[in-house]
């Protein structure tokens, strides 16, 4: 019986040991606690939840039910416990984060297929096919030797993340194309503000609630470059003038004269489905996010695909150093899986599990693996990972990453037409696989 190592019992060390057990091989799953625990673990179970008990919406025309959908079909044993510990939560599943843990915990010792070993793991060894599921908060010598693996400056300890809103959720009527000076042809397109409506947008930045942060994280330094930009705001009226808001170069078509302040909007994908706001990294509430950002001009309607954060999370820059099968390039057996992989979110981390287990045991068996259509949202944030990317940010489901369906104008049946055709071509790719 051939040997694995997965390294982590968080969501995603548990789904690849699970489904690794299942197809027959030894694993040997490393857990740290309770010899060591992370500044946010509490718990000696397995598949500890450290933040909100939810996992998003279950709806099948959201993001994050057609994620779920698609791993229930994929074998998922978070999904499946969760189901059994759920709590009320309108439409979305949530879980007594107690009981979700013990279930899942319960099941993987119960697998005659998987031994825990309850130690720090530190150093990665290519000869043996090993999944690296060690989360947000990997650090340590482990830390180091991914460091060394995949080059010191593309794993990131600290977060800072600008919001990603959808492209066809703006009002483009509002809007210019154009770069600073005319540089870059139509990288940005740029959202105007005049002195006024600039004036109010600061104050109401200025005065939104920020976030709480754990005490592990209230330290943590953050580079000028990385400045929250409510903090920066704070620093004087004009100081985001001067910064990522500042009209230099540029100039307003339908004024003909440089605007007072403008917000730089980038493309976060080839295809220009998403956009990202330029400098706008921030630690604020979601809520006061939305409420805050979407004064922006040409942002009244937006869509957030993800919302800034500034916070401890250890990750890789995926399209440099992870292949499409989420093996570290230049290994020949080291697979990433899990937040530390480049995805945000509980459902995402446990399906990057999923992943890199069957990618794992697809070349163990002698076979080149599959990868999942682009159609379905599994397969769409795994090649966002493997995708060029010069300003990569982890990513959580979306339906911004997903192929074009056409023209629908009504969103809800616009997401139902994506879940559907995305449920189709998984069903066709694992009546394939079964083959």
């Amino acid at each position: 019986m051939k040997k694995v190592h997965v390294i982590g019992a968080g969501l995603a060390g548990c789904e690849a040991a699970n489904l690794l057990a299942n197809r027959g091989y030894e694993v040997d799953l490393y857990e740290q606690k309770p010899q060591k625990y992370s500044p946010a673990h509490k718990s000696e179970s397995f598949a500890e939840l450290v933040c909100s008990n939810s996992f998003k919406a279950s709806r099948l025309e959201s993001a994050a039910g057609m994620m779920k959908e698609e791993m229930r079909r994929l074998g998922s044993i978070c999904l499946d416990v969760a189901e059994q510990c759920k709590v009320p939560a309108g439409g979305a599943l949530a879980v007594n984060r107690d009981e979700f843990s013990l279930g899942v915990t319960k099941r993987i010792l119960a697998n005659k297929n998987i031994e825990i070993v309850r130690e720090e793991f530190t150093e990665l060894d290519d000869s043996v096919p090993t999944i690296v599921a060690t989360g947000p908060l990997t650090d340590g010598k482990l830390a180091e030797d991914l460091s060394r693996l995949t080059g010191t400056e593309s794993l990131y300890f600290y977060d800072a993340a600008a919001p990603i809103v959808l492209a066809d959720s703006l009002d483009y009527s509002k809007l210019f194309c154009q770069s600073r000076y005319d540089r870059g042809g139509d990288d940005y397109w740029n959202a105007p503000f005049d002195k006024a409506g600039y004036e109010e947008f600061w104050n109401q930045l200025v005065s939104a609630e920020g976030a709480e942060l754990h005490s592990f994280e209230v330290d943590q330094p953050v580079y000028e470059g990385c400045m929250p930009i409510e903090k920066l705001a704070k620093r004087g009226i004009d100081a985001a003038r001067y910064g990522p808001m500042k009209p230099v170069g540029l100039r307003n078509p339908m004024t003909g004269h440089r605007p007072w302040a403008a917000v730089q909007l980038r493309k976060e994908d080839a295809e220009g489905t998403m956009f990202n706001l330029v400098g706008f990294q921030t630690n604020l509430k979601f809520g006061e996010q939305k409420r805050v950002f979407t004064m922006i001009p040409g942002l009244e309607h937006a869509e957030f695909v993800r919302y800034g954060v500034m916070h401890r999370n250890s990750f890789l820059n995926a399209p440099k150093v992870l292949d499409d099968t989420l093996r570290i390039k230049g290994t020949d057996q080291i697979y990433i899986a899990g937040q530390l992989s480049g995805v945000e979110g509980y459902m995402e981390s446990a399906a990057f599990g999923i992943s890199a287990a069957r990618f794992l045991s697809s070349r163990l068996e002698g076979r080149e693996p599959a990868m999942l259509p682009p159609e379905t949202m599994l397969g769409s944030l795994l090649r966002y990972l493997s995708s060029e990317n010069k300003d990569f940010q982890p990513m959580g489901a979306n339906m911004g990453i997903l192929p074009p369906i056409g023209e629908i104008k009504d969103k809800k049946e616009r997401y139902a037409a994506y879940a559907n055709r995305g449920l189709l071509a998984l069903e066709e790719f694992l009546k394939k696989e079964s083959v």
